[in-house]
């Protein structure tokens, strides 16, 4: 499903293959041919990446997080009950990627798991693609001290209607949206979703979200089930 995303601080206009985006690889990922790699950034023991593949008329088609082997071999077990800050990384895109609404990614290795009990509690991989600069992503606060622009929503037309937002917020990142249709929440076990955060009446970020037994090979998550109208 090809969207046609409008970023409402820039007016800038692209085209995006949203349902043909490439999360995590051990593969490597090398410019040309229409790829477009970001810097190699330490994660665990090893190396992550972002990446970007455009068509032949220099239209984005896919974006990408790549995790190398040596660094899914090495994730934190999680004997530590605490979040380590090994487990989180900002990661950059290549100039490229300035044709398209991200400006950085986020990725984030859950060795325990997250919110909701019984749901997303399992290891699992946070990918998230922010459309806000990270200065402004850093400076959400916590819910408790200030949850006023947690809870000012987009505008209708901005997130699909079967979209419904989780209750409180996460600081430095925002409120999460989840498709109500999705199997984790109707009797099946959670292996892979898309989700969607907002902050300050936008949509700010695009997060896949994938258990650890997808680690060690590529593979495609579709976020055509639930998409934004715009941006």
């Amino acid at each position: 499903m090809r969207n046609k995303i409008k970023n409402t601080n820039n007016e800038k206009d692209c085209h995006l293959l949203f349902s043909l985006i490439v999360l995590a690889s051990c593969k490597k990922h090398n410019d040309g041919d229409n790829v477009f790699k970001g810097p190699d950034q330490q994660f665990q023991g090893g190396k992550a990446w972002t990446w970007l593949q455009t068509n032949k008329d220099g239209h984005p088609e896919m974006m990408a997080i790549a995790i190398d082997q040596a660094a899914l071999s090495t994730l934190d077990p999680g004997n530590d009950e605490s979040h380590s800050a090994s487990d989180e990384l900002s990661l950059k895109f290549h100039p490229k990627a300035a044709v398209t609404p991200f400006t950085h990614a986020l990725l984030e290795w859950n060795p325990h798991g997250h919110e909701p009990a019984g749901i997303y509690d399992k290891p699992h991989f946070d990918f998230h693609f922010y459309i806000q600069s990270e200065s402004e992503r850093l400076a959400i606060p916590p819910y408790m001290q200030d949850s006023s622009k947690f809870l000012l929503f987009p505008a209708q037309g901005y997130l699909a209607p079967n979209l419904r937002p989780f209750p409180g917020g996460v600081p430095e990142m925002g409120t999460h949206w989840v498709d109500v249709t999705t199997p984790e929440l109707n009797g099946q076990p959670f292996t892979q979703t898309f989700l969607y955060g907002t902050y300050d009446g936008k949509v700010t970020f695009y997060e896949p979200m994938i258990t650890s037994g997808f680690s060690g090979r590529e593979f495609r998550l579709r976020a055509g089930n639930s998409p934004a109208g715009k941006i």
